[in-house]
């Protein structure tokens, strides 16, 4: 994908969502239950869509949250449901009309007081800390498409576990939507918010100050605070940013932040590589104007709009690739966590680093590589047999400092946090520490290409094996694996990864927006990296115009 002209520059009036008009759309529009594009489709991260193509609009919600609410009701879960969301627009929307179906079912939901923004991160670090010992579990929604442009709405379910729900949940829920959307919302129960906000079954509450008050729990809190390290922080218009004050004040750290806009529209954002808004931390041209400061601070942070990924930009080098961060963040708490057992297994999907599998080596410590999505990694988190869960997207949580759990969804907040504590402890920043681990272990080129994607073409894709690749070599070495199943726990991966001595490429459609994507590792050079993309792509397309839709 040619990188846009404008990538990296601040956003331009003309390239502004029409709020009014994508809140109109939300509630006027009417999806068409037999399109398949705006049915309810949970990928790796819940339903997303946009009001304007008919894919995220109010009936959507309705018949979704009352998925939920049969869902619970049949699963035992009778204790309250934490409910979150973003800064999107529609994110404000969606939550008004789950609270309108919830309360009609007679559930108790745990608000942020004033209707105040909640991240992913502390939806599930409250439910999992209340279901410790608790006869009632409770189970939480959180309304967030994540980094997606403004226009764009999600929605995703997290049951008791705290983490993102597994896939037969998620498709009993996405059915059951569904089939309320076919036929009319017969059977969704509702009250107007007026008359729920009466009902005793909404009770706001502070989040902020338990969430904030646990975290030396998980991260050195004492070492940030005595080092005095200088943080700048842009939680880029997203549901973290009244946060920061408060971990401040609480820890006496010296936090700046660089930017206090909130804004539907996210009107201040620099433009994405594709020339749109979008709110991804581990994009440079999205994080644009946060590099601007990176000189003037020991470390600078951001985040996604629902802070379950975080980007770290250290003095001199800039933004750190994910991968990078990831095996950093790894190696340094596998020596800075004499309470965690050795026996204990690191997490990482298969389109992550192969630098993860070398640091795991050289510490002893198993390594789990599974399919891409976080919820490979609730099971593990929950139960403290994986210590650390890291997705290649800039997405990760691990294990509080006892071994116990901390959280069981992706937590940016800790991430960057932990950043902190690298350079307070070492000295070093991650950047620094990454350099020391190239030198250890020899450096590697990665790279991911995001293309189109029909509905057609993606079909195709769980068709891809080892035969109808049809390919013994790539990029001039021999192939000595094909993967269809992550090697860590036998999953499918939704489509195929190629290994060979000296690298390895996949490609798999994305679970949230029609792409597809490629990802390729070199442990060679540069040179290397661009033949191995090249030939994956020929191969790819070859293969799958050969297979039968």
């Amino acid at each position: 994908m040619a990188i846009h002209a404008r990538a990296g520059q601040v956003a331009a009036q003309a390239d502004l969502v029409n709020i009014p008009k994508l809140m109109s759309h939300y509630y006027r529009l009417v999806p068409d239950a037999n399109d398949p594009a705006q049915r309810v489709s949970f990928g790796t991260s819940g339903h997303r869509g946009c009001a304007f193509h008919k894919s995220f609009n109010e009936q959507h919600i309705l018949a979704i949250a009352q998925a939920v609410a049969d869902w619970r009701k049949q699963a035992g879960i009778s204790g309250a449901m934490y409910l979150g969301m973003d800064t999107h627009a529609l994110s404000q929307a969606a939550y008004l009309s789950v609270i309108e179906v919830l309360s009609a079912n007679q559930v108790t939901m745990i608000v942020h007081a004033n209707d105040g923004f909640t991240p992913t991160p502390v939806v599930s670090q409250a439910i999992v800390s209340a279901n410790v010992g608790a006869t009632e579990q409770c189970d939480g929604i959180i309304i967030t498409p994540s980094h997606n442009p403004p226009q764009d709405g999600g929605i995703k379910y997290n049951p008791p576990h705290g983490g993102p729900a597994e896939g037969e949940i998620t498709a009993w829920i996405e059915q059951r939507a569904n089939h309320y959307l076919a036929h009319g919302l017969d059977g969704v129960r509702r009250v107007n918010y007026g008359v729920a906000e009466t009902l005793p079954y909404l009770k706001p509450s502070d989040l902020i100050t338990p969430y904030v008050a646990a975290l030396a729990e998980v991260v050195d809190m004492a070492a940030i605070a005595k080092s005095g390290i200088r943080i700048g922080v842009d939680p880029l218009g997203g549901s973290g940013i009244h946060y920061w004050q408060p971990i401040a004040k609480h820890y006496g750290l010296n936090i700046t932040l660089v930017n206090e806009a909130v804004d539907p529209t996210f009107g201040f954002m620099t433009l994405d590589k594709d020339g749109k808004i979008r709110m991804d931390c581990s994009s440079p041209y999205a994080m644009a104007s946060l590099l601007k400061h990176k000189d003037a601070f020991d470390l600078c942070v951001g985040n996604d709009p629902d802070y379950d990924r975080h980007g770290i930009v250290c003095p001199g080098s800039g933004l750190m690739d994910p991968n990078h961060f990831l095996a950093v963040a790894i190696d340094y708490l596998l020596g800075h966590r004499p309470q965690w057992s050795k026996s204990l297994s690191v997490g990482k999907t298969l389109v992550s680093s192969a630098l993860i599998d070398k640091v795991c080596a050289a510490h002893g410590v198993p390594l789990m590589e599974v399919p891409v999505g976080f919820k490979w990694f609730v099971d593990g988190l929950a139960s403290g047999d994986v210590c650390f869960g890291g997705e290649e997207s800039a997405g990760a949580a691990f294990l509080k400092m006892d071994g116990t759990t901390w959280c069981t969804d992706k937590d940016g907040f800790i991430l960057t946090l932990l950043a902190a504590e690298i350079l307070a402890v070492t000295g070093q920043t991650p950047a620094e520490r990454y350099d020391a681990l190239v030198a250890q272990h020899g450096r590697s080129f990665y790279k991911r290409i995001d293309s189109p994607l029909n509905p057609k073409m993606k079909a195709k894709f769980a068709k891809l094996n080892a035969e109808t690749l049809g390919a013994t070599e790539i990029a001039g070495d021999a192939i000595v694996s094909v993967l269809t199943k992550a090697p860590g726990n036998g999953a499918s991966i939704g489509g195929i990864k190629v290994v060979t001595d000296k690298g390895w490429f996949a490609a798999r459609p994305s679970g949230t927006e029609p792409l597809f994507k490629l990802y390729a590792e070199s442990f060679v050079d540069e040179a290397h990296l661009a033949r191995l993309i090249e030939e994956a792509q020929a191969v790819l397309g070859s293969a799958l115009k050969a297979i039968e839709a």
